[in-house]
């Protein structure tokens, strides 16, 4: 049963760094590509961050996450990260991990970002 679960998520002022951290099951993790994508109020879905499979060389951003937003992967403990600093009002969201391949997505994880 594949299956993703996000966490991290939390209440951060302006300027803080959150890591959102998302772990994985039922599939043999290092094989695939994961993603970050967020839901911001009144905004489109948006994807974040790509990570590719196995040592996860290649990674792509949004640019509006670029150079704030880092993505990397730990396939002992089937997990992806998103380390996110300077964070702003813009960030907030519900922030997702998704599998591209099997189309998946977790429960989300909540950033909100307010003084």
């Amino acid at each position: 049963h594949v299956q993703v679960a996000e966490s991290g998520g939390g209440l951060v002022q302006p300027g803080g760094s959150l890591r959102l951290s998302c772990l994985a099951s039922g599939f043999i993790f290092s094989n695939y590509d994961i993603t970050w994508s967020r839901q911001r109020p009144g905004k489109d879905h948006e994807l974040v961050a790509r990570i590719s499979a196995g040592n996860g060389v290649v990674t792509n951003y949004a640019d509006s996450v670029k150079g704030r937003f880092t993505i990397s992967r730990d396939n002992l403990k089937k997990t992806v990260y998103l380390q996110m600093t300077s964070l702003n009002s813009e960030d907030t969201g519900v922030y997702y991990c998704n599998v591209p391949a099997f189309k998946i997505w977790g429960q989300g994880t909540q950033v909100t970002v307010s003084s």
